[in-house]
């Protein structure tokens, strides 16, 4: 039993070289077979146009705060769900906020 060895991939199993998987059910990322995802996914809404904040100030750091992630790096909009706009302005808004050491450029280190 010790000196048994697994065939390689040049043996006469009929498969043309190493393993194969079947394909997913479901197929896509999203899935919706039995292989995907039990849950459904809200579409993200703008926290800014459904609260109806017009300006976004760079010396609101709660609000500012929420965007930025523990590495201190600003949160897409893909995770946040805000629109292009309002991204646009939340950005240079956390900038201007960083220049004058309201939020930090780095997180913390461990």
């Amino acid at each position: 039993m010790a000196d048994e060895t697994r065939p390689t991939s040049s043996s006469s199993e009929g498969h043309g070289g190493g393993e194969r998987r079947p394909p997913r059910p479901g197929g896509g990322r999203e899935g919706g077979g039995p292989g995907g995802r039990k849950y459904f996914r809200r579409k993200k809404v703008c926290k800014f146009c459904t609260e109806k904040i017009e300006a976004i100030n760079y010396k609101d750091v709660r609000l500012l705060a929420q965007f930025v992630a523990e590495s201190g790096k600003i949160v897409p909009r893909r995770l946040t769900g805000v629109c292009t706009p309002h991204q646009r302005r939340l950005s240079s808004a956390i900038k201007q906020a960083r220049n004058i050491a309201l939020l930090p450029f780095a997180g913390r280190a461990a």
